[in-house]
């Protein structure tokens, strides 16, 4: 058979040995591009973290700043963010105007640090709410109740600097709360934790504020002394979810975001932060003995048989105590026959003659953990 020279398309070996450093060429190239869009990415990365930039707002008296001032200093420089910008509190001033002020500069923060105590972290917690920016806490106070309700760090500055820098968004609800004050003037706030009204408020505004900063919640123990004296049952005209007008005769009503308090206390078992609903609770004691039912329920069978499956069961064969009347909605409304002490997140606001409170669904954005399970 005759072969025409032409027409055969046997590969040459030229043509093999082209086409194999044709082959090289286009992986090099490729090679090339990878490691260069990685590189450009990686620039883009740190320059993104480079534009990111916090503000801390803190209570003076509550922080240690110039430990705080190198926690924050590491922390920036950890995460690869701009320096950031400080803001202190003022006995004039818990929060919210300064709070204001912050997200009134031309500046996009990518978090708001909020050092102190609760009060600190429900006043500023008011003045970012509407804005999307989460916050970090760096808790400092007494109670750090949101803090202890999110199990985060209550005792390492180191750690929640780092969390606000590095962690991840949760977000949590809002209570809003409107009272009326007895000359008929109306006031609208903003609570994280609680709202109560009766003997919860009466110890909180008989509580020592010196007393408290040296010997912290012990304080309270001489304010339920003072609180404790005297007829503390109060006549309430209430309304939940729009339902109907209830009367009821108690000596405290919370009005629940979170359900821990101080010392492993589980006043609220079946709170959630994000669950969209307040979860309520009215005391009713009737004597020394009502008193007993009350501790015997929140400490023992919250506290404790709560936190095992054999002690759920055996509460499951316990009796419903008519101390403690347990409410869970959307919108909580009171008044009172006449006026009463009234706490938000443990600070004192006053006397009240009536309260409405309703629940913003995920209103505040904050930060927890990288690993942290948000359920």
């Amino acid at each position: 058979m005759t072969i025409d020279p032409e027409n055969d398309s046997t590969p040459r070996p030229a043509d093999i040995v082209e086409e194999v450093l044709e082959t090289d060429a286009v992986r090099a190239e490729k090679k090339i591009a990878k490691k260069t869009a990685a590189k450009t990415e990686a620039q883009k990365t740190e320059h993104a973290a480079l534009e990111k930039i916090a503000a801390i707002i803190y209570n003076p008296i509550k922080v240690d700043l110039p430990l705080l001032k190198a926690a924050v200093a590491a922390g920036e420089k950890t995460a690869g963010w701009r320096e950031t910008l400080w803001f202190e509190t003022s006995k004039e001033d818990p929060g919210q105007k300064v709070t204001a002020e912050v997200l009134a500069l031309d500046v996009d923060f990518d978090v708001i640090m909020i050092a102190g105590g609760d009060g600190t972290v429900r006043a500023v917690a008011e003045g970012v709410r509407g804005f999307d920016v989460p916050v970090g806490l760096i808790p400092r106070g007494t109670g750090n109740l949101l803090a202890r309700n999110l199990k985060l760090t209550l005792d390492s500055v180191d750690r929640a600097v780092s969390t606000a820098f590095a962690g991840k968004d949760r977000s949590i609800d809002l209570g809003l709360v409107e009272v009326e004050r007895e000359d008929a003037t109306k006031e609208k706030f903003v609570f994280l934790v609680m709202a109560g009204l009766g003997l919860d408020a009466k110890m909180i505004a008989n509580t020592d504020p010196d007393l408290k900063k040296k010997v912290g919640w012990i304080a309270y123990v001489d304010a339920i002394r003072k609180s404790l004296s005297g007829n503390n049952s109060i006549n309430i005209r209430y309304n939940l979810d729009r339902q109907g007008n209830r009367t009821v005769k108690v000596h405290t009503v919370m009005i629940g975001n979170c359900g821990s308090l101080p010392g492993n206390i589980l006043l609220l078992p079946d709170a959630a932060v994000d669950d969209g609903v307040f979860d309520i609770v009215a005391l009713r004691p009737e004597g020394f003995f009502g008193w007993v039912q009350i501790w015997v329920k929140i400490v023992w069978e919250n506290g404790v048989l709560r936190r095992s499956q054999a002690g759920r069961k055996l509460m499951g064969m316990t009796k419903e105590v008519r101390t403690l009347r347990y409410l869970q909605g959307k919108e909580f409304v009171m008044r009172l026959e006449g006026p009463e002490e009234f706490e938000l997140d443990g600070d004192s606001f006053g006397k009240v003659v009536a309260v409405k409170a309703t629940v913003e669904h995920l209103g505040l954005t904050v930060k927890v953990p990288a690993g942290k399970d948000v359920r």
